[in-house]
């Protein structure tokens, strides 16, 4: 069985299993995974987004940053007033 086969059967079980696996819809799965595959077959391919984020280790590594400051809390037993709505916008006349 070829890479491609093996991805097709893969994505064809991924949507099998997230349409709640139903019976008798296995070609109809098959030629959306089939055609999900060629898609990605003809995107170029990128590094992982994971490996991007990793910082490196040694002397380069950039310093992680400082945590944000956390809001001052309201005034004990208060609680902070809700945020203001919009007025409903008047209503035109009839002609």
């Amino acid at each position: 069985m070829s890479n491609e086969d093996k991805r097709i059967r893969e994505l064809a079980h991924q949507i099998w299993e997230s349409e709640g696996k139903p019976h008798g819809d296995d070609a109809r799965h098959w030629e959306m995974a089939r055609k999900l595959a060629e898609a990605e077959a003809l995107t170029p391919s990128k590094s992982k987004p994971a490996d991007k984020d990793k910082p490196k280790a040694g002397p380069k590594a950039a310093p992680k940053a400082a945590p944000k400051p956390k809001p001052a809390p309201a005034a004990a037993g208060k609680r902070a007033a809700p945020a203001a709505k919009k007025p409903p916008a008047p209503k035109k006349p009839k002609p």
